[in-house]
């Protein structure tokens, strides 16, 4: 054992709501945004390009962008990104993404959102530790707003 995982961040969270609110939240761009922290024209479907600019205090204005991977009505929602992506004078675009794989299930009393982030052993090795050590704390955070605004909004 002691082995850390490089390659992959895992959250769960219970959510007191519906399956079909959170699935809104993740699915609706403009919900996603609102909890996610950016700005997003378009909608989320499989193949789409969803571009925009983060919202978040500290990154405000810098492009964000994801490709949908795949939706699966109520269950499943997946897309590919370039994690940590913040230096403006930098092209991410050479590095493969990683993927995020969000999955809903019912249980008494509301849903279960399973987030997976894997593909970070292949992120080039000078930026690997901190684009893994911030989309940790980030998606560590991003349980809690979700939940916030879903709690709000309901």
């Amino acid at each position: 054992m002691g082995t850390k995982i490089t390659d992959r961040i895992e959250e769960k969270i219970i959510l007191r709501v519906p399956r079909a609110r959170v699935w809104r939240a993740l699915t609706d761009a403009e919900e996603f945004g609102a909890w996610f922290g950016v700005k997003l024209a378009g909608s989320f479907s499989p193949g789409a390009s969803v571009k925009g600019t983060i919202t978040e205090k500290g990154y405000e204005g810098l492009p964000f962008e994801l490709v949908v991977e795949k939706i699966e009505p109520q269950r499943l929602f997946s897309w590919r990104w370039h994690p940590y992506a913040v230096d403006p004078d930098v092209d991410y675009s050479g590095e493969p993404p990683t993927l995020v794989v969000c999955e809903l299930e019912e249980v008494a009393g509301g849903t279960v959102l399973n987030l997976v982030e894997s593909g970070f052993d292949g992120i080039p090795a000078a930026r690997r530790a901190e684009a893994f050590r911030m989309h940790e704390e980030g998606w560590a955070a991003q349980m809690k707003s979700i939940e916030r605004y879903l709690a709000k909004a309901a």
